[in-house]
């Protein structure tokens, strides 16, 4: 089954199930319409002052349509953009030899992957997260196109939430997401919700560590519905974003609530449970699926929150940007925008400005893909590039974008 296919057949379940339980009643709500893109795209968002975007590559030739365009994104060694098309099953590389702050070129990286989302090199070579586990792409001759793909971790579960991110932590140990089969349940596969951690080697390398004939897990945390977006602040304190269920009320048996439950922003920790099914915001029981009494006081809250269905996905911190210095102790949140809402929410990149590790405001950062007409994008990733500037994909517009900053 290709990612395309799992996606439908959860979209199909999951309003299936909804219509059928009758224990929330419904209300009419759907994505913001899509619009048309500015012939200037760059002209139609807003930045602070001082900040300036440019199209850094347009992907619309590679058939880039609602949630089919680009996704993740990585840098190698020679400071080439390499990105995932999940829904093609592809990788491309986008150079840019000259440094005008525009791609010179699309190369194919590889097109014999499964859903791929998360990129990570990790010694010189590329990994990828397919959707069923992690491969690595090697080339005899050191060019792409990739000549084989190496299977580094197998059989993790796929469907419903399926697309996994990757990234080497700052500890030297692999780092990657499993989404939640459901929008609310308890999970049979105790590798749903989870953040997992891997060796380099793909072995497992979870917060319980197992003796004798037990095999050793890999789960570093639980209660995660959909955290694709993680990254580390200069202190090595690890955050990742996370998305709450749907169709939720703040009362038994009561209409769905548009602003209920907020979105997560979560430090993650071995070992801990983040809530979910059960729990959201300060540790507040959905009191329709409230699990066991007093269990949501024995999770870990999020250190900040979100609107409501507002998607956040990829999370970059600025230490390392070429930003004011005012913005370094910053990260930047892309919200990849709501599909439930009567009143549409994200569609735009926000800052999480931080005092010491811990995030204290958030604020609008880049604006302008949403309107009263409908959303032209949808940011999905964001990444701080060797250049300091922060790179931004689009996977509704099928761009590639360059933020910088000129005093």
């Amino acid at each position: 089954m290709n990612v395309l296919d799992t996606i439908h057949r959860y979209s199909l379940a999951l309003c299936l199930a909804l219509c059928l339980a009758g224990a929330i009643p419904l209300a009419l709500a759907e994505p913001a319409e899509i619009i048309p893109a500015p012939k200037d795209p760059a002209a139609g968002l807003k930045l602070p002052a001082g900040f300036q975007v440019q199209v850094f590559a347009d992907l619309k030739q590679q058939g880039a349509e609602y949630f089919s365009g680009p996704r993740f994104m990585a840098f190698d060694a020679k400071g080439r953009l390499h990105l995932s098309l999940g829904m093609q099953n592809k990788v491309l590389m986008l150079p840019d030899l000259n440094k005008d702050g525009r791609a010179d070129d699309v190369v194919l990286v590889s097109d014999k992957l499964n859903g791929p989302q998360g990129l990570a090199f990790v010694d010189g070579q590329l990994l990828v997260a397919n959707q069923d586990g992690i491969v690595r792409l090697d080339s005899k001759k050191g060019e792409w196109p990739a000549d084989r793909v190496t299977p580094l971790v197998s059989d993790l579960p796929s469907g419903g939430h399926s697309l996994k991110s990757l990234k080497l932590g700052e500890d030297g140990y692999l780092y990657l997401n499993v989404g939640s089969s459901c929008n609310v349940c308890v999970e049979n596969d105790p590798l749903r919700a989870t953040m997992l951690r891997y060796t380099k080697e793909g072995q497992p390398a979870g917060a319980l560590v197992t003796l004798g004939r037990h095999a050793q897990s890999p789960v570093w945390a639980r209660g995660l519905r959909n955290s694709q977006g993680f990254d580390w602040h200069v202190s090595g304190a690890m955050f990742a974003t996370n998305n709450g269920s749907d169709m939720r009320s703040g009362k038994k048996g009561g209409r769905v609530d548009d602003d209920l439950p907020p979105e997560h922003l979560n430090r993650i920790e071995g070992g801990q449970h983040y809530g979910w099914p059960h729990c959201w915001g300060d540790q507040v029981v959905d009191p329709n699926f409230p699990g066991t009494d007093g269990f949501c006081a024995t999770t870990k809250p999020p250190v900040a929150t979100f609107p409501a269905h507002s998607t956040p996905i990829g999370i970059a911190f600025l230490h390392k940007s070429a930003f004011p210095q005012s913005y370094r102790n910053s990260a930047i949140v892309a919200l990849h925008g709501s599909w439930n809402r009567q009143q549409p929410s994200g569609y735009k990149l926000v800052q999480v400005k931080f005092e010491g590790d811990k995030p204290v405001s958030v604020t609008d950062f880049m604006t302008g893909w949403l309107n009263q007409d409908g959303a032209w994008g949808r940011p999905v990733d964001v990444v701080v590039g060797p250049d300091g500037a922060l790179y931004v994909s689009d996977d509704r517009a099928g761009l590639i974008y360059r933020v910088t900053h000129k005093p």
